[in-house]
């Protein structure tokens, strides 16, 4: 098992766990990103840096990943694809996809994005939290401890 951060959006104090839990564990952890983003010394810990072009961080992961695997991230249609190679998808509020429940995200997610095009409404998700990093702690180590 290894896990890959879908790591140009997610939030630091996410990021900061994933890389404990990677040395603790003795788990690879790639982050995929368009950028640089700095990342803890260890032979366990490296970032594959993409081209800026739309969705090349979630195609390079969706290529790179195995079953069993988990991707963090917050894109529900990355989650879909991750889903569908039978890997695990964790938000980083620490929700996990599932199948049961990803069809449903997604046409939730389609949905608001098509009344905020529309200008129906704005806004978007709450401001990240410390209870989210929490259950995102909890939810990893649930998925680290079955290994």
């Amino acid at each position: 098992m290894r896990i890959f951060i879908d790591a140009d959006a997610c939030p630091k104090p996410i990021k900061e766990i994933l890389f404990k839990a990677a040395i603790r564990t003795n788990t690879e952890l790639i982050l995929v990103a368009n950028q640089y983003i700095p990342i803890p010394s260890s032979p366990l810990i490296r970032i594959i840096q993409v081209a800026k072009i739309f969705d090349e961080a979630d195609n390079k992961i969706v290529e790179m990943i195995n079953a069993k695997d988990i991707v963090v991230t917050a894109d529900i249609p990355l989650a879909s694809n991750v889903i569908d190679k039978d890997a695990i998808a964790l938000n980083p509020r620490g929700r996990l996809y599932t199948k049961d429940s990803i069809k449903h995200q997604l046409a939730m997610r389609n949905l608001m994005e098509q009344l905020r095009n529309d200008q129906l409404i704005s806004g978007g998700p709450k401001s990240f939290s410390k209870d989210n990093t929490q259950a995102f702690a909890n939810q990893l180590d649930k998925l680290l401890a079955k290994r």
